[in-house]
């Protein structure tokens, strides 16, 4: 059953805690097919084999919340006529598979990342659109029994608030948390974290923070400004292992180290943030070690 009100009750306790790593460079490491999305590997019993294993080792490593394998499940990123009407499916299939791998006390997050279109003015997905193609998602989602609802690596703020409410929209009872990605202190679209904070604290988030970037400096360097909008709101973050080296035969290699993954740990709490963990690079070992920065006394 969903337990939405043991994510409330743990950010209302006041304790840093951790939340999981990355599943697409996981998933790469575990054998992913070349030019295969995750949302449709999950759907092979390979794939679900590999997406169970990533949350298990992270739930192992001490993470107390684990994100769906949904972050492409979009109805507009799968696209039109049959692809689109696998959102449902998929979502269904990812959240099964993260009860599955997980014990009793990890919370499961049902992940809702962007589009993949350009919002209207600058492309032609309007934003009305986008916030019922989100609801669709989160829908299938809260149905499936997540706990919570996370919406991820958005670089344009229309979108992220598109996400937000097409998921209060869709289940109005379940906590939404929203991160959005920066560079040099502002996202693709040149938000600052002041007012991307404050804008999201409106349409009622959870916690607000910011994921991926370029690595933990990219993350760090914002929590004061997202405080500063959204005072009284929990900050998350989660970021990237730095900017990896691509090899001749295609595969990443990302530079920080367990050492790092601790000292940002620490570095994200006195900065404010509650809820710390990693994305693209980050292994159970990362993770390992910022649950370990986080429970330092």
């Amino acid at each position: 059953m969903p337990r939405p009100d043991r994510f409330v009750d743990a950010l209302a306790a006041g304790s840093p805690f951790a939340v999981d790593g990355a599943m697409g460079s996981a998933l790469i490491a575990r054998g992913l097919p070349t030019g295969m999305a995750p949302e449709a590997w999950l759907l092979t019993s390979e794939g679900a084999a590999a997406v169970g294993a990533v949350h298990a080792g992270h739930a192992a490593a001490g993470a107390r919340i684990v994100l769906t394998a949904t972050f492409g499940a979009s109805p507009v990123r799968l696209g039109e006529g049959a692809d689109r009407a696998r959102t449902a499916d998929v979502c269904r299939a990812a959240v099964a598979i993260a009860r599955a791998a997980v014990p009793p006390h990890v919370l499961v997050a049902g992940d809702l990342g962007p589009t993949g279109a350009l919002l209207a003015p600058y492309g032609d997905l309007e934003p009305a659109a986008a916030r019922a193609a989100f609801a669709e998602q989160a829908a299938a989602l809260a149905a499936a029994g997540v706990d919570l609802l996370w919406v991820e690596t958005m670089a344009d703020l229309a979108e992220a608030r598109a996400a937000v409410e097409g998921a209060r929209d869709a289940a109005p009872t379940l906590p939404v948390v929203a991160t959005l990605t920066f560079e040099r202190g502002r996202t693709l679209f040149g938000d600052r974290p002041e007012d991307a904070a404050a804008s999201l604290a409106a349409v009622g988030v959870a916690a607000v923070g910011a994921n991926c970037g370029s690595g933990f400096e990219a993350v760090l360097d914002v929590l004061p400004g997202l405080a500063a909008g959204a005072p009284g709101v929990p900050l998350v973050a989660k970021a990237n292992a730095g900017r990896p080296a691509v090899g001749a035969d295609g595969s990443a290699t990302y530079p920080a180290t367990v050492a790092d993954a601790r000292a940002y740990a620490r570095r994200a709490v006195e900065l404010g943030a509650l809820v710390v963990g990693g994305c693209c690079g980050t292994t159970d070992a990362h993770v390992a070690a910022i649950a370990a920065g986080l429970a330092r006394p």
